[in-house]
Order: C-alpha cells, then sequence, then structure tokens
C-alpha cells in the first residue's frame, strides 16, 4: 500500500508539472538567481520534469509489482530503473541546452 501512495505522489506531481505549473518545486531553478531564471524557459522545464516524474512513477510501480507478486528480480530492476531514470533525467536536461529560452 505505501508504494502506491508513492505511486500517486510522483502521478499528483506529474499532473502539475505537465501543466506547466509548479516551477517553486524545483529545487535548483527555485533557488537560481534572477538572472539565470531569466535564460531558463520554465514550461518547458515543468513539462520536462512532469514526463521524468511519469517515468519515476512507472519505476515505483515495478518496485510495487515486485510486493504484490513477491518476486525479487522486480524489485532490483525497479531500483536500477530508478536510478538509471534519475541520473540520465538529469544528464540529459542540463545537456545541450534543452531547456533555454
Amino acid at each position: 500500500m505505501m508504494h502506491l501512495c508513492f505511486v500517486a505522489l510522483f502521478l499528483l506531481l506529474a499532473v502539475v508539472f505537465l501543466r506547466g505549473k509548479g516551477s517553486w518545486l524545483i529545487a535548483g531553478y527555485n533557488t537560481a538567481s534572477p538572472e539565470e531564471k531569466a535564460r531558463i524557459d520554465e514550461k518547458k522545464l515543468c513539462r520536462y520534469m512532469g514526463r521524468l516524474m511519469l517515468a519515476l512513477a512507472g519505476c515505483w510501480l515495478l518496485l510495487a509489482a515486485s510486493e504484490v507478486f513477491h518476486i525479487t528480480a522486480l524489485l532490483w530492476v525497479g531500483i536500477g530503473l530508478f536510478l538509471v531514470v534519475i541520473v540520465g533525467g538529469l544528464i540529459f536536461l542540463n545537456t545541450g541546452g534543452r531547456i533555454d529560452r
């Protein structure tokens, strides 16, 4: 049950971000200087974070499935994918000027 609460949290955050809102929830953007915020497209950043939250919700569903079906391999696959999605997503976001105006 606790796993499904985390999935619901990620889905809720995804909906907020995909609507282009909630930039104040993104720690790096929230603490950036006004000059840095001026060069970042807030809507693109929020949409990207929304897609990232959807991917993380999917990874967490694997963790929930591992508990329901008692399959340890799903647990490790879910944890591995979760880490890969976070690291890969942040590297992808911060390279190539994807969110610049």
